[in-house]
Parts: structure tokens; C-alpha cells; sequence
């Protein structure tokens, strides 16, 4: 009986020990070789802009006064009746200590000049005073004939003479005192005082185009040069989409292509391309890369009622279409691996895994076309590990 017994537990170890190192299949994710639509996109990073940007900049040298409030942001401004930013004329800068040295004395000389002025002014005045006394006399001598006709002229003469050189000499007293006011004002501490208390000192800037405010550059108040940029205006609702593509992307597309846009918090819309730039420029990518990249504009096909919650300079994903089939033999792109310079599958055949090379033609990141190789409705291994060889058992776990 006891060797019954062990004889019982001997086969039974032996044949678990069989069953354990038995192959047992391996479970693998299987998918199907289709037939049926494909499209092959570009796909890249892109952002919006505002088709027509205005920046309104400061015509001269001088202080803006602050813009942001009463501007802000988003708020609507109608063309030639906004008024976006006032200027006020700069106050002048402090001068050095010998520049004071010589304002001062050229103050001085001005002073001399117009008393110089003032005195001349007063010796013409004289002799204008005697011109005309003898001009009198003389007319009364030509009438009485006591006179002679070249007295009178001479002393008209010398009445026109005086006179104008008297209408001289208050104006050169004019140019002194004036000069003596640029000389005072030079050495005036500065202050903007003045200009702050007096109406009609400041410029106002006018939006050029009815739209909304994009971005206020000059918010704070502060000195500006001429040709400073201020704000930028520009309408929202026409908006058009920039991307910088790859220039090995950019020679595939063509103008009119269309375009699918997504990747902005929204449904998908519609784009077409509009304009291919003849010219790249180099991009550094993120991991330090030199990228040689082509500015591509694409234009919104669907209505604005579908986008018009995206605003300037906004994100986006766009999908560029360059390929295009309603009959194509695909294959997803997860199930290929490499077999030399060529491509292979696992494809499934009577419940064993057998490896299969494929010739593959366009392919985007979903799925490849299949131009050789495989046929319809043939299940592919996908994501083959290094467990799955040629003939070996594999347990199926179909993926929708």
C-alpha cells in the first residue's frame, strides 16, 4: 500500500513538473490589417495672430502720460476719435557746474545788449526828432523861396533814414530781449510744473483703425523717444494661424492645401494654407537643436462663429494634409520593426507568431500603407517584446 501511495505522489510531481515547463503562450496585443481611408498630415505646433497689427509709436522725443488705466487691455477703440496715449513735452535736464558759469555770463552779455539796444534806440529816436524839425524848415523855406529845392530832398532824406533806422534798432532790441528769455529759460530749474497747470501743451495720439487693444507696451509713465512703440491695436476677429514647419516639411505642402486645427481647448476647425514663405530662417529648438524652418500662414475656412473665442498669439496644434486615399491597405505603425534595411510583422497564423517582411509606402503616426507582404483582415502582433520569436505561441488580446 505505502508503494502504491508513493508511486501516486512520484507521477503526480512529475507531472507538475511537466505542466510548469511546458510554453506556455504569450499573451500579445493583436490588431488587424485594414482596408479603407488614409491620410498622411504634418503635424506641428503653430500659433494666431491678428492679420493686420497697428502700433501706435511717439511722433517726438517727450513724456507719455500713463496709459493703462484708463486703457486697458481688449477695450474698443474707433478709428481717428480714440484717443490712446497723451504727450507732454520732456522737462529739461540738470546742467553741470561750469554750463551754470556760462549761462550766467551770457545772461550778463544779454542784459549789456539790451541796454546797449535801448541806448541806441534812444540816440535815433534824437535824430529822427531833429530830422523832422528840419525837415519843416526847409519846406517852409521851399515854400517862402527862400529855400532851395536839394535842402528839402536832403532833409527828407534824412527824415526817411532815421526812421528806418529807428524800426532797425527796435527790433535788434527785440532780438536781445528774446535771446536774453532763451539764456534765463536755459538756467530755469527743471520742473514740470508748468507744463502740468497750462491747457494745450500735450499731444493727443489717435487710433488709426477702428478694433480692439492687443497689448499696451508703455503702460507706466515715462520718457520716450521718437519712434517708441506705444500700443498695438488690431482686430480679433481676423485672425490667421503662423507656423515655423521643418523646410523638409514645407517643400511637401502646397498652397491651398487644407488644413485641421485643433489643440486649442475647442472642436476642431478647418484652415487652408494661404502663403509659403520662399525663405527659411534657423530656429534653436527646445533641446538646442539648429532647425532650419519655413514660416507657413494658413487661413480659417469655418466660419468665426466656430473660433472666435481664440485671440492674438494663441496656441494651436495644426495638421497639414500632403497625402490623401479612400483605398489604402494599412497597418498600425506599432505592430512594424525593423528586419535589416527593411520592415517586418508579426503576423498571426494558426495561433503562432510568423514573422513577416512588408514593404511599406506613406505612413503617418497612426498607421503605415501596406504595399507588400500582408494581405486584409490579417491580425499583426503589436508592440512585439523580445519574447516573441518566429513560430512562437501567443495567446490573442484583440484591441479595438
Amino acid at each position: 500500500m505505502k508503494h502504491v501511495v508513493g508511486m501516486a505522489a512520484l507521477g503526480a510531481l512529475t507531472a507538475g513538473a511537466v505542466w510548469f515547463a511546458w510554453p506556455q503562450p504569450i499573451a500579445v496585443d493583436i490588431a488587424t490589417v485594414t482596408k479603407g481611408p488614409m491620410e498622411v498630415t504634418i503635424e506641428d505646433e503653430a500659433r494666431t495672430r491678428v492679420r493686420h497689427v497697428y502700433t501706435v509709436s511717439a511722433p517726438i522725443a517727450g513724456r507719455v502720460l500713463r496709459i493703462s488705466p484708463p486703457r486697458h487691455v481688449g477695450d474698443q477703440v474707433i478709428a481717428d476719435e480714440t484717443v490712446v496715449a497723451v504727450m507732454q513735452p520732456t522737462v529739461p535736464s540738470f546742467h553741470d557746474a561750469r554750463t551754470h558759469e556760462e549761462l550766467q555770463a551770457a545772461l550778463a552779455a544779454a542784459d549789456a545788449a539790451i541796454t546797449l539796444a535801448e541806448a541806441e534806440i534812444r540816440r535815433i529816436d534824437a535824430a529822427f526828432a531833429f530830422a523832422r524839425t528840419e525837415l519843416q524848415r526847409a519846406s517852409a523855406l521851399a515854400q517862402s523861396g527862400a529855400g532851395s529845392r536839394k535842402a528839402l530832398d536832403q532833409a527828407t532824406l534824412d527824415v526817411d533814414a532815421n526812421q528806418a533806422a529807428l524800426a532797425s534798432a527796435k527790433a535788434g532790441l527785440e532780438v536781445r530781449r528774446n535771446e536774453r528769455a532763451s539764456v534765463a529759460a536755459r538756467l530755469r530749474e527743471p520742473s514740470g510744473a508748468s507744463w502740468q497747470s497750462s491747457g494745450g501743451c500735450c499731444i493727443q495720439l489717435r487710433t488709426p483703425v477702428t478694433g480692439r487693444i492687443l497689448k499696451i507696451i508703455q503702460e507706466s509713465e515715462g520718457v520716450v523717444q521718437a519712434g517708441a512703440s506705444l500700443i498695438e491695436i488690431g482686430d480679433p476677429l481676423d485672425l490667421e494661424i503662423v507656423a515655423d514647419l521643418l523646410s523638409t516639411d514645407a517643400v511637401k505642402i502646397q498652397r491651398g492645401s487644407p488644413v485641421q486645427v485643433d489643440g486649442w481647448g475647442g472642436p476642431p476647425v478647418v484652415g487652408r494654407v494661404n502663403r509659403i514663405d520662399p525663405a527659411g530662417f534657423l530656429k534653436i529648438s527646445a533641446l538646442g537643436i539648429e532647425e532650419q524652418r519655413v514660416r507657413t500662414t494658413i487661413d480659417f475656412v469655418d466660419p468665426p462663429e466656430k473660433w472666435s473665442s481664440l485671440g492674438h498669439d494663441y496656441r494651436v496644434i495644426v495638421h497639414v494634409a500632403i497625402w490623401k486615399t479612400e483605398d489604402a491597405l494599412t497597418v498600425p505603425v506599432a505592430a512594424l520593426f525593423r528586419k535589416g534595411e527593411s520592415w517586418a510583422v508579426f503576423a498571426v497564423r494558426d495561433g503562432r507568431a510568423r514573422e513577416s517582411v512588408v514593404e511599406i509606402g506613406r505612413r503617418n503616426s497612426r498607421v503605415a500603407e501596406v504595399q507588400s507582404g500582408l494581405a486584409a483582415d490579417e491580425r499583426v502582433v503589436l508592440h512585439p517584446s523580445d519574447r516573441v520569436r518566429d513560430g512562437v505561441a501567443i495567446a490573442e488580446r484583440e484591441i479595438r
